[in-house]
């Protein structure tokens, strides 16, 4: 098989949501980008894939946003993780069986938000969060937290969580709005946070509207080029995904020739689709894009 067209189908395949059998431990949900997924297999150097809505991800999976960028995860017992503009989080464990969800997340560097919803009877639920050197133990609950240089913060939104860092004893928060935090490495008392701060510190790792996120099931798409060489496609194709963007190829024939188009599908609206085309045009190889 050509090189360039194994590039390709490695490409699809990576993508492709569904792939695996039975339903994903996590999936990516939507993703404003650009953001990207970073995957080691056994004996191979680490990948860095764009992250794309559908994308199944696995334990070691180490997630990374950029300038202006989120990503929504949802897991198969029904939580949602949130993360905010540069930031990276490792899936250090996902270990879902019929009675137990178990799963680690570590932050290691931005804001999150981790938010659950009821498991189904019989099955139970066991995540631990880490933000750099603090460890949550979620219970059913909803909180967001950040790390940064000499600074970690985990707040309550709703429910109960354990909260503490190495060789302290844990502290529980049950109270809407209590936050814990370390400046410096030095354990600070709980305190609340007013409502208009929290409403705040959501919006770090919320999807804005009109940015160009694209979401599961998206039926819009931005069409980035159109060409009658493998070579240009791919070149754009390169340049695009290096950048963050889940750029894929589509071949087609036209008339008598062939050609290949790259775009950026699981646009939810027009609008989102023409937000992303105003975003890229002039960058990446990319210069005249359309919406489709």
């Amino acid at each position: 098989m050509n090189p360039m067209l194994k590039k390709l189908l490695l490409a699809t395949l990576i993508l492709a949501p569904g792939l695996a059998s039975g339903q994903p431990a996590a999936v990516v949900e939507g993703v404003q980008m650009p953001a990207w997924v970073e995957r080691s297999e056994a004996g191979a150097a680490v990948r860095r894939i764009p992250a794309a809505p559908g994308m199944e991800l696995k334990a070691g999976d180490q997630l990374k946003t950029g300038a202006g960028s989120r990503l929504l995860v949802k897991l198969s017992e029904g939580s949602h993780v949130k993360l905010g503009e540069n930031g990276t989080l490792r899936v250090a464990e996902l270990a879902p069986t019929k009675e137990l969800f178990k799963g680690a997340l570590a932050v290691l560097e931005g804001a999150f938000r981790f938010t659950t919803q009821k498991v189904g009877l019989g099955r139970k639920r066991d995540i631990n969060i880490s933000v750099s050197q603090v460890t949550a133990g979620i219970r059913g609950t909803d909180l967001w937290g950040k790390s940064s240089p000499n600074r970690e913060i985990v707040c309550l939104i709703e429910g109960k969580i354990e909260v503490g860092a190495p060789n302290e004893t844990p502290v529980t928060m049950d109270q809407p709005r209590q936050f814990y935090r370390r400046e410096a490495g030095q354990t600070q008392p709980v305190g609340f946070v007013e409502p208009a701060q929290l409403a705040e510190w959501a919006k770090e790792t919320e999807i804005e509207q009109g940015k160009g996120a694209a979401r599961a099931g998206g039926r819009f798409r931005v069409e980035l080029a159109t060409v009658d060489s493998q070579d240009a496609a791919l070149r754009v194709w390169d340049q695009v995904r290096a950048a963050g963007y889940p750029a894929v190829i589509s071949p087609a024939i036209q008339g008598d020739k062939r050609i290949y188009t790259v775009r950026i599908r699981n646009l939810p609206s027009k609008a989102e689709a023409e937000a992303l085309a105003a975003q890229l045009k002039g960058k990446h190889g990319v210069s005249d894009p359309k919406v489709s």
